[in-house]
């Protein structure tokens, strides 16, 4: 059935029909759509206008084109979340009625960077501990975490401790609280380290979140960076006019 001509531009048309096709289970996820031919053909548009459809599906994450095997359809986000609230990944796939885990992978402590030694404001002397794990939803890995603190801010027996809860740790080592986060996502594609760990193939995108979290003081105690499959997360932010 080809589109009906209405007052709008003709890719926006070509969107909506898309992506009710997506939900009426026409295409499923991860299935390849028609070639560009077939599908401005059975639309009834020019493959300009599909073209441009597609390039805004792709970055709104509703379609992935792989170059030289064909145009597929992303499965949904499992889970979502706003960014505005500072919230753990567990809670997330709780909410998603998953069960969460943890898969601990690496804690160690060391000397610091340069980088440490500026974003932390610390001396060269003081210690850094990372803390590397992957979180699973219903067993299967979602999110690579890794974590640097540094030393001084957890318990002495914090690396004999496999139950790694940071927040609760910095609360529990004295007076420290985390009150907030800046936040930076970036997209990327295939990681050769963490995309195996994932179980994530060239096709599947990840989110990288790098937080940097401060106390009541403005004061950076932790530094994060997670990767999250972005075919199961997506982010959002509620903005308010000022």
């Amino acid at each position: 059935m080809t589109i009906k001509t209405d007052h709008r531009h003709l890719y926006l048309q070509v969107i909506d029909r898309l992506k009710s096709d997506i939900e009426k289970g026409v295409y499923h996820e991860n299935e390849k759509l028609p070639s560009e031919f077939e599908l401005s053909k059975s639309l009834g548009v020019s493959r300009a206008t599909l073209r441009e459809a597609l390039r805004l599906l792709e970055e709104e994450n509703v379609i992935v084109r792989r170059h030289g095997v064909g145009t597929f359809v992303n499965p949904k986000p499992v889970f979502t979340s706003g960014i505005e609230h500072l919230s753990s990944v567990s809670s997330m796939i709780e909410k998603a009625g998953m069960e969460p885990g943890t898969i601990f992978m690496s804690a160690k402590e060391e000397e610091p960077t340069e980088d440490d030694v500026s974003r932390f404001q610390t001396d060269i002397d003081d210690n850094v501990i990372t803390i590397e794990r992957v979180r699973t939803a219903d067993g299967e890995p979602v999110v690579y975490c890794i974590d640097r603190v540094p030393s001084s801010y957890l318990p002495q027996q914090f690396l004999k401790n496999e139950d790694l809860s940071i927040f609760s740790a910095l609360e529990k080592s004295g007076n420290l609280r985390v009150a907030y986060a800046v936040t930076y996502i970036d997209p990327v594609g295939y990681h050769e380290t963490v995309s195996p760990i994932l179980k994530c193939g060239p096709e599947t995108a990840l989110l990288v979140l790098k937080q940097l979290h401060y106390d009541d003081n403005d004061r950076l105690v932790l530094y994060s960076k997670n990767y999250f499959r972005a075919d199961k997360f997506s982010f959002h932010v509620v903005r308010k006019r000022v």
